[in-house]
């Protein structure tokens, strides 16, 4: 290969090499950071908190005339016998059962009581909500293990009009929310799993309108 007089080929290479190598630590330094936005299972979810519009199997062993089955209210409570306006909202239903327990306790000795979640809703502030260029905005009940492949399914895909691959997520954090930005595109049509990201109660997804 024909070189300038005068120049080393091989000291020219090893300029090229640390050209390269500048820029890409450059990039990478300057590449945004999105804790918990890896792609892959999330981490260990929390206990289920019971919501409004939840359907609740409240039974009480050995006493079946305490026994109801009853939806969470909008103002978040339920009514049972003997134990009327209970708040549930928010609530475990094991935290549920031992409240349950202690007002039974004026009327039945030792009282044991289950509370089973039949309907899945779960409280407002921990859906997962999506806008912008989808198919149907929603509000989706955030459950252990969703990704974003699994919102945009519930969500019925993008619309004609969508520009995938500048989708932002709305986070809440310790220090205020936090916006990121996610290829939305790349995963759809590309296939690249990376991007698809681990949900985390209370997310706002954004698909925002492409430009023509």
């Amino acid at each position: 290969m024909a070189t300038e007089p005068g120049t080393n080929p091989r000291r020219r290479r090893l300029g090229r090499c640390t050209i390269l190598t500048a820029v890409a630590l450059s990039t990478a330094a300057c590449a945004p950071s999105y804790p918990g936005l890896a792609g892959g299972r999330p981490p260990a979810s929390q206990e289920y908190l019971i919501g409004p519009e939840d359907s609740l199997n409240v039974f009480v062993y050995r006493a079946p005339e305490l026994s109801v089955q009853t939806p969470v209210r909008p103002d978040g409570r339920i009514s049972t016998p003997l134990s009327p306006d209970v708040m549930a909202l928010g609530k475990t239903p094991s935290q549920l059962a031992r409240e349950i327990e202690a007002n039974l306790k004026k009327y039945v000795q030792e009282p044991n009581v289950t509370v089973m979640v039949n309907g899945f809703r779960g409280p407002p502030n921990r859906a997962i909500r999506v806008v912008g260029e989808v198919a149907q905005i929603s509000a989706i009940p955030y459950r252990a293990d969703l990704s974003l492949l699994d919102v945009i399914i519930a969500c019925h895909g993008l619309t004609r009009f969508a520009d995938g691959n500048r989708t932002l997520v709305v986070r809440q954090g310790p220090n205020g929310p936090k916006t990121y930005e996610v290829h939305l595109d790349d995963l759809l049509k590309d296939g690249d799993l990376s991007q698809n990201i681990a949900m985390q109660p209370g997310d706002a997804v954004f698909v925002p309108q492409a430009w023509f």
